[in-house]
């Protein structure tokens, strides 16, 4: 059978010449075929086993590359944090800064609403001919933002000129529109109001306990805005008003400092609400001044006053 003929991969169609191949030299020198020298990979994988330290180097360096091929979008995910780390950053808070007390956020947060009382009343002329004029300093607690003020009946009762000052120093006259004689409270409405005046937030007396803190705010002899702080010392007490002999039951008792002037500021709790209205003090001698002994309409009684019964 005839074998079917095979081609080479040449570009040319002439047909192959054999070249006569060269006669032996005897005196020539017999020749070395070339040794094939191995691959540079190949070098480095027979070094990496015959030298494992290198061989794990280069594992490394692969990995390392790799790592890198991924960018930074895919870095490995943060450490989630735990309670220790929580603690740790709570604890080095309290050691390095200094937080304010409650009783100063408790302050910082009714104080917007805290304003100064005065009555002006015209007495009897002096020998030059002139009028004196008396004037009684009291506080007062904006509970509407439309102007409406809580204060003690004492301190207007009569006054033919009443002016209140807003927090931010606004000064304004005011009108009595209501009083509630039983609790020594009068309603105010000023007539002119600060832009961005805040009405205080008060709170029901229904879980007042003595030894609750509380904060009394007000203007002690004309001083003020002044803070001072302490505990309800009792619930349901009764106060018999030396000046008029006016008995007021169901007040609360606490050991705030508080001197005339603090007359129908805010009595608060820790939150800033507020839950009485300081009235009066105890004092067995003449001298004016508190001997730790001071009582607050309960807000409930003091706002039935303007209308508002909030509880």
């Amino acid at each position: 059978m005839r074998r079917t003929a095979l081609y080479s991969q040449s570009s040319s169609s002439a047909a192959p010449t054999t070249a006569a191949a060269p006669e032996p030299n005897p005196t020539a020198p017999p020749v070395t075929p070339p040794v094939r020298q191995p691959s540079a990979w190949r070098r480095r994988w027979v070094a990496g086993w015959r030298h494992p330290g290198a061989l794990w180097a280069a594992i490394d360096a692969l990995a390392l590359g790799g790592a890198m091929a991924l960018g930074p979008g895919r870095a490995p995910a943060p450490r989630a944090l735990t309670q220790k780390d929580i603690d740790a950053a709570v604890l080095h808070t309290a050691a390095t800064k200094v937080l304010p007390s409650q009783a100063a956020r408790a302050a910082a947060t009714v104080a917007p609403s805290v304003v100064r009382v005065e009555g002006i009343i015209e007495g009897k002329k002096n020998k030059k001919g002139q009028v004196e004029l008396g004037r009684g300093i009291g506080t007062g607690v904006v509970i509407r933002d439309n102007g409406t003020i809580l204060t003690n009946l004492h301190v207007v009762q009569e006054a033919e000129k009443i002016t209140v000052t807003f927090a931010d120093g606004t000064e304004s006259p005011a009108g009595i529109v209501n009083v509630q004689p039983d609790n020594d409270m009068a309603v105010l409405r000023a007539s002119k109001l600060p832009d961005d005046l805040q009405a205080a937030t008060m709170r029901s007396t229904g879980d007042l306990q003595p030894g609750d803190e509380v904060v009394a705010i007000g203007f002690p002899f004309g001083i003020g805005p002044s803070v001072s702080s302490g505990v309800v010392s009792g619930l349901g007490r009764a106060f018999r008003s030396p000046e008029g002999g006016q008995i007021m039951s169901n007040l609360i008792q606490f050991d705030a400092a508080a001197n005339p002037g603090n007359s129908g500021g805010p009595l608060i709790t820790m939150d800033g609400q507020v839950v009485g209205i300081v009235t009066a003090i105890l004092n067995p001698s003449s001298a004016r001044t508190f001997i730790g002994i001071g009582f607050a309409v309960p807000i409930e009684n003091a706002a039935a006053g303007a209308g508002q019964i909030p509880f």
